[in-house]
């Protein structure tokens, strides 16, 4: 008797066997899709290559320069020393240095000027932007929107245009050239940027968050301090960063509203290229003295700095 195999069951489909449709791609993200691979593309590491080295190439031949003696620097130029560092031909000083920190133009005591402007010409405007950032974003009164548009509007305002006027004032109050105008001044020039950027972080806090805390009782001191604060530390920290290059760099602020003995260091190396335009193994040095700090800051703090300019401008 012959027996015939039994033909097995087909096995019914579930979820986890059964085939699924790929997804179909937005075209927001076919773009971006698009444009990963064309940032990825070894053209494109290429030439961000090729850009970098460019830039690079005078603050490399400032630093060399630096360390170069006089005689050496009126000689030849920076990329000589190249062939003379196999030879052994040549020679790295710090007299420069020397003479740039503890000569005649006292550097030195100019780098601790521009330390005593840049500290509270960055805490000053953090503290005024983040009371009132908390004021647009979460209290309501009337023509709070039309006052935050005027405020962020103060942005388009160039500097110039406000440098007779404060002069003016500050002459007027008995205060000008002394460290508070240059105080004042960039504080007044960085808060419009300071509270829309704090303003639009503060706005990406969930609601909840305030809500649940109003419920417990809490006012908007405690609010600020206990809820806000520490998730504003990033923005705080990014537009920390942003306005301590700025002022770092500032000439035109310094140049108009610091006395001579309360000057910072962009303006002292301003005054020796036009005293000493010649001198330029001084020159050099006190360049790259001044350029030193927000060089360090920036290589080591840039991820906040570039968090920074986002800071807000996407919702959701």
């Amino acid at each position: 008797m012959s027996t015939t195999p039994a033909v097995p069951a087909s096995t019914p489909q579930t979820e986890d066997t059964a085939p699924t449709k790929p997804r179909k791609l937005s075209r927001l993200e076919k773009r971006a899709i698009a444009t990963k691979g064309r940032l990825t593309s070894p053209w494109a590491s290429l030439t961000a290559v090729i850009l970098a080295t460019l830039w690079t190439i005078p603050t490399i031949g400032l630093l060399v320069t630096s360390f170069r003696p006089e005689i050496d620097i009126r000689r030849s130029g920076w990329w000589t020393v190249i062939p003379g560092i196999f030879t052994g031909e040549t020679e790295f000083t710090l007299d420069n240095y020397e003479q740039a920190l503890y000569g005649s133009d006292n550097l030195a005591g100019v780098f601790i000027n521009t330390f005593v402007i840049t500290i509270p010409a960055v805490v000053i405007p953090i503290t005024v932007a983040l009371l009132a950032a908390y004021g647009f974003a979460w209290i309501e009164f009337p023509g709070r929107n039309l006052l935050f548009v005027a405020v962020f509007a103060l942005q388009v305002v160039p500097i110039q245009v406000a440098l007779v006027p404060l002069l003016t004032n500050y002459n007027q109050w008995g205060m000008a050239g002394s460290f508070w105008t240059v105080w004042l001044s960039h504080s007044i020039f960085a808060l419009p940027l300071a509270v829309f950027l704090l303003h639009n972080f503060m706005k990406d806090i969930p609601r909840s968050l305030i809500e649940a805390a109003r419920v417990d009782g809490a006012g908007h001191v405690k609010i600020f301090f206990r809820v806000l604060f520490p998730l504003l530390v990033p923005a705080i920290a990014a537009f920390g960063i942003f306005q301590f290059l700025w002022v770092w760099n500032d000439l035109l602020v310094g140049l108009t509203f610091a006395a001579p003995e309360y000057r910072p260091l962009t303006v002292a190396i301003a005054e020796m290229a036009g005293s000493r335009g010649g001198d330029w193994h001084i020159l050099t040095a006190g360049a790259f003295i001044a350029m030193i700090v927000p060089l360090i800051v920036f290589l080591l703090l840039q991820r906040y700095f570039v968090r920074g300019m986002l800071a807000g401008a996407v919702k959701g």
